[in-house]
């Protein structure tokens, strides 16, 4: 009989929390196309999550943080701060429950509690929209496509205005351009409308017009015609590297500022969460967002070494494999890169443990690194083999990586995982560049290895989007 029973009270139980989620959902997508508050949990998106993915967040949140986080909790701080007026500003839920929970008073206000731990937040300095071009349209620029539309909201930071490729645009070519925008087989349906309007050469994107232009070379487009000013580009092809080559891209009526999804020569090199600030975008107008190697270890390696002191060490990255390789074997212009990419793993080379020193110049000449292409089609891991100055143990090497993930300057860049689990398909469609393994951690006397996920793809264009705007100076008040 007590089993009934206790059955009967789960399925109860089971559906007060379903409808609390409902209603913290219908919150969080209020807020954010109301007001431009987006809601996250430990940095994790909530717009347009299902239920369950948000009921998983909070599972993860719980045992993050060790703190008996429930939905509850995230309903009732989500009310507090929709009672409450505040600029736009993008506000982690996970940290706010997390911190009700150190004050150990369950009489304490909530929306007095949000109030006081919001207060700079009407300090925030207000700014003006920017105009987005994307100069290529392959896998980091379609993806680019959807972030930027799916996050418009009220318009009020970038605004995606146009998209520049080669070649004609007709019918044709905008069906196909618009049918890779909205089903892509790595990434999954977009989660949005794509309609298009040959007559104007344009995509419709959840409404919005977004023109498409052709274009052999960048001076011959003028973006004031489409009524696109002082825009932010984003070039996405790989055709220009250097800043003579992308000054061209500047010679564009109505282009203001430059930002290349590769390495860069002779360009500020960032990696945003590490070297950003470095850089004030009022004095510079060209930038480079390095690679997705680079912005994957970068952070982790800024923690080892200004908590342990790095003395030299290798990094070798486990890449899934990518365009420039050949689909069966045949010709190429590198060794190894001809052979068939979806049969074989292929030794190559990568410039990432150079790439490092530019954001973080201790590491200057302290590591080497060689990659392995292998047939997945996303989703990399990047080993790394470090000699310390220090001592260090797994626990004390878990639990610094922790805190710099919990809290401080690195927390939008660095998730730490605790599946015993984790394989490459598991970290597909994560925004943060670095996936800490925390049960992978070796640790013997001054030598660690440590090892750190990617999503080469959707992860970097998170890092792209986030110097975007720091470029474009619409960074929103952000409580993490």
């Amino acid at each position: 009989m007590s089993t009934i029973i206790n059955y009967e009270s789960e399925v109860a139980n089971q559906a007060q929390v379903r409808r609390a989620t409902v209603e913290f959902i219908n919150i969080v997508n209020d807020l954010w196309y109301d007001k431009s508050i987006e809601l996250v949990l430990f940095r994790n998106p909530l717009v347009d999550k299902r239920a369950s993915e948000v009921l998983n967040l909070i599972n993860y949140a719980k045992e993050f943080v060790a703190k008996p986080i429930s939905i509850i909790d995230a309903l009732e701080i989500a009310r507090a701060i929709q009672s409450i007026e505040l600029p736009a500003s993008k506000l982690d839920i996970g940290k706010l429950a997390y911190e009700y929970h150190l004050t150990d008073n369950s009489d304490l206000d909530k929306v007095e509690f949000v109030k006081n731990q919001l207060k700079d937040a009407t300090e925030a300095a207000p700014f003006q929209p920017k105009d987005v071009v994307l100069y290529g349209f392959g896998r980091i620029g379609r993806l680019l496509a959807r972030e930027l539309s799916s996050k418009m909201g009220k318009g009020s930071q970038l605004r995606l205005r146009a998209i520049v490729t080669r070649g004609k645009i007709d019918q044709s070519v905008l069906e196909k351009r618009a049918s890779l925008l909205s089903v892509d087989s790595v990434h999954g349906d977009f989660l949005g409308t794509v309609q298009v309007d040959a007559e104007n050469s344009a995509l419709i994107i959840n409404g919005t017009t977004v023109q498409m232009i052709s274009a052999s070379q960048p001076e011959d487009i003028d973006y004031t015609e489409y009524g696109i000013n002082d825009a932010l580009v984003i070039d996405n092809t790989g055709a220009f590297r250097d800043k003579e080559a992308l000054s061209r891209l500047l010679a564009s009526n109505g282009a203001s500022k430059v930002l290349l999804t590769a390495p860069g020569k002779g360009i500020p090199n960032i990696v945003h969460g590490v070297n950003h600030l470095e850089n004030n975008p009022d004095n510079i107008d060209i930038f480079s967002a390095a690679s997705c190697t680079t912005n994957a270890i970068t952070p982790v390696l800024k923690v080892i070494e200004d908590n342990f002191g790095i003395k030299k060490g290798h990094l070798e990255t486990i890449h899934a494999y990518t365009n420039d390789q050949n689909l069966v074997d045949n010709m190429h212009s590198k060794y190894r890169r001809g052979r068939a990419a979806g049969l074989n793993m292929v030794i190559t080379e990568t410039g990432a443990g150079k790439a490092v020193s530019k954001a973080l110049p201790a590491l200057e000449g302290k590591l080497t690194s060689s990659a392995i292409r292998v047939p997945v089609p996303n989703g990399s891991l990047a080993i790394l083999n470090l000699q310390l100055n220090s001592n260090a143990t797994v626990d004390s090497v878990n639990a610094i990586m922790k805190q710099y993930a919990l809290e401080g300057d690195l927390v939008e860049q660095i998730q730490y995982s605790l599946s015993n689990e984790l394989v490459s398909s598991d970290i597909i469609g994560t925004t943060a560049p670095s996936i800490f393994d925390s049960k992978a951690t070796i640790a013997e006397g001054d030598t660690i290895v440590i090892y750190v996920w990617y999503d080469n793809e959707y992860g970097y264009s998170h890092q792209v989007m986030r110097l975007a705007k720091h470029i474009a100076k619409v960074r929103r008040y952000t409580y993490y």
